[in-house]
Parts: C-alpha cells; structure tokens; sequence
C-alpha cells in the first residue's frame, strides 16, 4: 500500500494529465489553425512582396552590368531577401518564427522548385512543412470535409477546419440549413430541391412558421399573428378589429402583418381611433368638435371673462389660456399692481432734503 505522500503526488499527475486531456487538446486543435493562418498569410504577403519588387534592380550604377556579370536581380538572392525581410510585422512572433525556422525552405522554392511549383501556399504550407491541407479537407490527414472536398457540407455550410491540420470537420451550416449534412431546412424554409447531395431549401411564405411550399397557401401551420381562412390560406389576425384594443386609452391600434402596434392619439383628443385631431373619440379640455375635428377653444373671446382681477388681460394658448397684468403692472401676491413711479421718489426726497436744511 502506498504512503500518503506517494498517493498525494500519484493525484496530482493524474490531474495534470487530466487537465491536459481537457484543454491541451482544444488548444492544439486551436495552434494547428492558427498556424495554417500563418502560413497563409506568409504566402500571400510573399506573393505581394514579389509583384512589388516586380520592376527593381539592383540599385547600383549600371544595371545592365551588374545583371550580365552578377546575376539578374528577377531571380537573384537580394530579391528573394528583401521580399522575405517584409513578410512579417516585428510585433507577430508566430509569423517571424516560422519564417525564421524554415528559410531554407523559401531559398529553395526561390531557386529549385519555383518553377515546377508555382503555388507557394501549396508547396510550402501543405506539402513541405505540413500546416494546412488543401481545400475541402481538414486534420492531420487531411481528410475530406463532411459532403467531399469538392463540395463542403454538401455547398451550404463551412466545414470545421477546412483547409487546416486542425478541426473536427463538423458542418455548420448556413442560415436556413441545419442537419448533419446540412440538407435539412429549419422552420420557414421548404426544400424547393433535395436528393442525397444537393438540398436548396428556399424561405416560406411570411405568414407560414413551416410549410411546403412558397405561398400561404402552402403553409402546414401558421405564424402567430396568422390564422387559417376556409380555403385553407393563412391570413393575417387583425388584432385591432377586436372589441376591446389591445391598446391604451390614449392610444390608437395600428394593425401590421402578422401583429399590430400602438400608436399615440393626438394631444387635441381624449381616445382616438387613428391618427389626426378628425380621429377624436372626444375632444381633450380646452379643445372642441368643430365639423369633427377638434380645434382650439379660445378661452379668451368667450362671453364671460376667465381673466376677473383687476388690469389682467387673457392670452389663448393651445388647449388653454393664462392670465398676465397689462402694461405698466406687476404681479405681487396674485395682484396686478402699479410699481412705485421713480419721479415721485426723487420730489419726495427733495422735500425732505429742504426741511433739514431749513431746520
């Protein structure tokens, strides 16, 4: 029997290797695609690097010298250098280790393979150092993708992985499709074509939640909002026909396809049955029905003045009215009254000013 220590230690491999299993896995599916990322993006910058350099030259005096007696600078190392130089920002560590492990490799595409393997990507990233697959396949073998290379998910999803050594080559499919494959439609969508490799699945009508076909006609249910007629078509529920609206007192009920909405009655109405001061169930206070529109009552022009205290005059407001002193009068305490006149405060100082003097 083991001692406590040996067991304690024994535990903790076994969570180690545990924890391994766990996320090790994930994280070198998760490299062995990021490495394929790498690699491409290496090609393709190598690529530019190349029509770039496309129209140099040596950049010496005399060119036509340097190229007979040196070598042309189209296939010469310093190209290659200064093409190779520029793949990489200083930043990405991924990208400068990969071209700083394998630049034997891109000197001997430069002068050996170029021109019997003209795609980079393919010779080097897929066949040489064996970080991506080709196309339509994915994993260390680079196994066809779920429906064949040719044709991933069967043209109607992305296959996990495709074109990586990573992956599980799993489908996920496009909106409208689900399944294994990726040849079954989801709700609102009806097969228009389908065999055992090729499926188009096309959007129902809108008023069906699934169907088998494009028109209403073809639903075998109906959405909410929707119901079925007697010749079997689904037609939109106009919620706003019920007895009792569905909306506030204050608002009007506007009816859409497959739902309605509440729609705010206008400030001159109190409840209304659409939009406009014509749409009034009643007139709002301080507005009357005039040929059935609700207008402005003028409080102000009324028999019997609303304004009463003294040297107040009215002013109409919409829905409304207010009171304010006339010219020459202040409100003080709800009183319209007339501030002292400054020529009677200078006289009456005067006086008093006379009488001390006088005294």
């Amino acid at each position: 029997m083991l001692s406590t220590g040996p067991q304690l230690r024994l535990l903790q491999l076994l969570s180690c290797v545990t924890l391994l299993l766990l996320f090790g896995g994930s994280s070198a599916k998760r490299d062995l695609k990021s490495a394929c990322s790498t690699c491409r993006k290496i090609t393709d910058d190598f690529g530019k690097g190349y029509d770039r350099t496309a129209k140099q030259n040596f950049g010496g005096g005399n060119t036509a010298w340097e190229e007979r007696k040196l070598s042309k600078y189209e296939t010469s190392e310093i190209r290659l250098m200064e093409i190779v130089e520029g793949l990489c920002d200083s930043s990405s560590f991924e990208c400068n280790h990969m071209v700083e492990e394998h630049e034997e490799q891109f000197e001997t595409w430069w002068f050996k393979r170029k021109t019997k393997h003209p795609d980079l990507h393919k010779w080097f990233c897929v066949e040489t150092i064996k970080v991506c697959c080709p196309k339509g396949t994915f994993g260390p073998d680079c196994n066809a993708c779920v429906g064949g290379s040719e044709r991933p998910c069967h043209g109607n999803g992305m296959c996990d992985g495709d074109g990586t050594r990573g992956g599980s080559g799993e489908c996920s499919c496009s909106h409208g499709y689900e399944g294994e494959f990726c040849l079954d439609c989801i709700d609102g969508h009806f097969n228009e074509v389908r065999n055992d490799t090729f499926s188009l699945c096309t959007e129902c009508d809108s008023s069906c939640k699934t169907c088998t076909g494009g028109t209403s006609q073809d639903c075998d249910e109906c959405k909410d909002g929707w119901e079925e007629d007697d010749q079997e078509t689904c037609v939109d529920v106009n919620e706003c026909s019920e007895d009792a609206s569905p909306c506030e007192e204050d608002q009007y009920c506007l009816n859409t396809e497959g739902s309605y909405s509440c729609k705010p009655c206008d400030k001159v109405c109190s409840g209304c049955t659409g939009e406009g001061s014509d749409k009034c169930q009643a007139c709002a206070g301080g507005y009357e029905d005039a040929e059935g529109t609700c207008t402005d009552v003028d409080e102000c022009s009324q028999s019997e003045p609303v304004c009463t205290k003294e040297h107040q005059k009215c002013i109409n407001t919409k829905g409304s009215y207010v009171c304010i002193c006339e010219v020459g009068y202040e409100e003080e305490d709800g009183e319209c009254l007339q501030p002292p006149q400054p020529e009677k405060e200078e006289e009456t100082e005067a006086e008093e000013t006379g009488t001390r003097t006088e005294l």
